[in-house]
């Protein structure tokens, strides 16, 4: 446990991304105190993360105050998981001009519709 300076006013600490237990530890550390709605078992959490966080980081709050932080996402926040992943191209696509019009002359013309 580290002390810090008796000040009236700390700043919040950056606890998304870190584990449950180093959260608690990052704001003991800091003088604040964690709330986690999601979790009614919070003091026994370990290797969640955090995936947001109220008040935002290095925002001055009095010492003693309440962050709470959220181990799920909430609805319409991005909890569906990665998503779907398309194959990309790494370069511009094929083709050009020569893609997009027929040689002069061309005796196989393309007939488009």
């Amino acid at each position: 446990m580290r002390l810090t300076p008796k000040t009236p006013e700390v700043r919040v600490p950056r606890l998304v991304g870190l584990m449950a237990v180093d959260a608690r530890e990052t704001a003991e550390a800091r003088g604040v105190l964690l709330a986690a709605p999601d979790r009614p078992d919070f003091h026994l959490t370990v290797v969640d993360y955090v995936v947001r966080q109220y008040p935002p980081p290095d925002a001055e709050v009095p010492r003693g105050t309440v962050i709470t932080v959220w181990f799920d996402f909430g609805d319409a926040e991005g909890g569906g998981g990665a998503g779907v992943h398309e194959p990309r191209r790494t370069g511009p696509p094929p083709g050009g001009l020569y893609r997009e019009l027929d040689e002069p002359g061309d005796p196989f013309e393309v007939l488009r519709y």
